[in-house]
């Protein structure tokens, strides 16, 4: 009996993804657990099995077409077995009833009571409470009045302004799944999360030559000043509690461990791979964790669990020559510190200006679970590790 190869749901996020690579030809045997296709989702590349041994039959949907979760992709068919009549190539994103259902402690957001008795599919359920649209204000096109995701999309659209016709050349570049969600996720942060921003001036002498001098003798690794930076945000949580937490609508998630994310610029877009427990690390295995997170990000070979959770992040444009930035909350994080470049700049201490290497960084925090005093301790005490480097090797 024919198998069925379906678009798996591989994060709990995840409603729609994209086959970026078929890596069996139609009509060649495979054995189960042998590597079929590979997804593109909005985090990373996933390799996927064949479910099944078999011979791959016609594959319902090409690469680079946007499917939702559950779709059937192919079939996997008994020696001699025909395709199911039913069957036909998927040559757009189409709506299934079976798709990926809200990520959990999702909101509802100005939504009837009636909202419950509709009929809609779980998708168009995640994109009303995602835009605010009220369920019952849509006429459904589905079966039986059931409302699907496009008309969901169709009650937003609002016809476009006239804009003006570009003097010079230009290039469309069509937004790919990663585009679309940083999208999405960076317009939800801004509107929902309140954030506010502290910055502080920090001494960074002691640790570039504390730095220059491990790395002077070390043989398998290589400190950066990004390195310390994580390791004393680490630290900071650990010591100010209150701050290494998430907000929710029901409760505060005080984390048990330490977890920082890494911000990583990649072709078309950003990815935050997660180090767990920072201060447990010592330098050179959290360095090394770092280049590999960083190196696999890019390659867009990570795994859910490498980049979901956390409290906190690090997002480090020092090495573009950056002075001073703030950066946007990524929930279900409550912080994240933004880092500019080391600099030498002229200081006033004891009535003398002196020149000392300075590092600007600034503290982005949601004020629901991280107050104004709070993050103003978890930024001291961060700085009091940056400007005495050895206390972060003890």
């Amino acid at each position: 009996m024919a198998t069925q190869v379906i678009l798996p749901k591989v994060d709990m996020a995840m409603e729609e993804g994209t086959i970026h690579a078929w890596k069996v030809a139609e009509g060649a045997s495979v054995k189960a657990g042998d590597l079929l296709f590979e997804i593109e989702t909005d985090k990373a590349n996933m390799e996927i099995e064949a479910p099944a041994a078999g011979v791959l039959g016609k594959i319902l949907v090409k690469e680079g077409v946007v499917t939702p979760v559950g779709a059937v992709v192919a079939y996997i068919l008994a020696p001699g077995e025909k395709m199911p009549e039913a069957a036909a190539p998927i040559a757009k994103p189409v709506e299934i009833l079976a798709a990926a259902s809200p990520a959990p402690m999702a909101t509802p957001i100005a939504t009837s009571e009636q909202n419950t008795k509709l009929r809609a599919t779980p998708l168009a359920r995640s994109l009303a409470r995602q835009s605010g649209v009220d369920l019952a204000s849509i006429h459904g096109s589905g079966p039986r009045g059931r409302i699907v995701a496009q008309d969901v999309r169709k009650s937003q659209a609002v016809p476009a302004a006239p804009v003006a016709v570009p003097t010079s050349a230009y290039e469309t570049i069509p937004h790919d799944n990663m585009r679309r969600t940083i999208a999405r996720r960076l317009v939800e942060a801004k509107q929902t999360v309140p954030h506010f921003y502290l910055t502080a001036d920090c001494d960074i002498g002691a640790l570039l030559a504390l730095r220059e001098q491990i790395n002077q003798g070390a043989k398998d690794f290589k400190l950066s000043v990004n390195d310390f930076v994580v390791k004393a945000l680490g630290l900071a949580l650990r010591d100010v509690p209150d701050a290494n937490v998430s907000w929710t609508q029901d409760a505060m998630l005080r984390h048990a461990t330490v977890d920082v994310a890494v911000a990583v610029a990649m072709p078309g877009g950003l990815m935050t791979p997660v180090l767990r427990d920072v201060p447990a690390r010592g330098m050179a295995d959290l360095s090394n964790a770092i280049r590999d997170l960083a190196a696999r990000a890019r390659a867009r070979k990570l795994k859910p669990e490498e980049y979901q959770g956390g409290s906190s992040a690090v997002s480090n444009l020092g090495m573009y020559g950056v002075r001073e930035f703030a950066a946007i909350i990524n929930p279900p994080h409550a912080t994240i510190l933004a880092v500019g470049a080391g600099e030498e700049r002229a200081v006033s201490r004891n009535g003398q200006i002196l020149s000392a290497q300075m590092m600007s960084v600034t503290l982005s925090a949601d004020h629901r679970a991280v107050d104004g005093a709070l993050a103003a301790e978890l930024l001291r005490a961060f700085r009091n590790y940056i400007e005495r480097p050895l206390t972060m090797l003890v």
